[in-house]
């Protein structure tokens, strides 16, 4: 884990409602949270208790109503449309359970489309996608051509490839909603062991989202979220409570 004294992610009193009057929902309610660079933090809860929507208040895909968001040092509050666009180019990716992948493109084509979109010429772009599949274990050697449609290839093989989009723009910060919910047991465990070592191979930060206990035992640290709030932080699932209730 880096050192570094700036928080990847810092929520301070963040308050995130939907709708209004007798439909109001408290997604988030006064949530304080930071996030070291290069850390693993799990975040767990019953459904429904705000997890998602912590992830994308995170990734600036929703605005607070109350309190502070920041991401690498940059308050999200204080930028514009078009600088909130371009952090989450270059800052921050997705990885979730819906894989997101377009069908149109070939599996090279998804992974080097954000980088294209961002200004990087075609064959650069694709040169970085082929190095961002081979540090997911995905190459033409292990799997064939790379030109295939992401239906052509397993639903462990789509997730990688997701996963190869989300870091090919060597983003800092990686947030992941629930993706292992769609693969079977076995491969649910290769993908969290992969996305679990990118913090050390690239210095990433990981928030992983997650019903399973088994997958929080990679993290560094598990946050729990219940109503909206957080209940409880901690290093280790054992003892403390709380694993039954929330894989239930």
């Amino acid at each position: 884990m880096d050192n570094t004294n700036t928080p990847a992610i810092e929520f301070v009193d963040v308050v995130k409602r939907f709708g209004a009057g007798a439909t109001e929902v408290r997604a988030l309610r006064g949530v304080s949270l930071d996030v070291a660079p290069g850390e693993l933090v799990a975040v767990m809860g019953p459904s429904g208790c705000g997890k998602s929507t912590l992830l994308h208040v995170a990734g600036g895909l929703e605005q607070v109503d109350a309190g502070r968001v920041r991401l690498q040092g940059r308050d999200l509050g204080d930028l514009g449309a078009t600088d909130l666009a371009a952090l989450r180019r270059r800052e921050v990716s997705f990885v979730f359970q819906r894989l997101n992948l377009l069908a149109s493109l070939t599996a090279l084509e998804n992974v080097s489309l954000p980088l294209e979109l961002d200004g990087v010429g075609a064959r650069e772009a694709r040169g970085r996608a082929r190095e961002a599949l081979a540090a997911v274990g995905l190459d033409g050697d292990s799997i064939g051509r790379l030109d295939r449609y992401p239906d052509e290839f397993s639903g462990g093989q789509q997730q990688r490839i997701a996963i190869a989009r989300a870091i090919v723009g060597r983003q800092r910060v990686l947030l992941c909603d629930e993706p292992t919910g769609a693969l079977d047991v076995a491969t649910a465990d290769t993908v969290v062991e992969l996305l679990a070592g990118l913090p050390q191979r690239f210095g990433t930060t990981v928030v992983l989202v997650t019903h399973e206990p088994r997958f929080a035992s990679w993290a560094d640290r598990v946050v729990f979220l219940r109503d909206g709030q957080i209940v409880d932080q901690t290093p280790s699932l054992l003892g403390t409570g709380l694993s039954a209730e929330v894989s239930s």
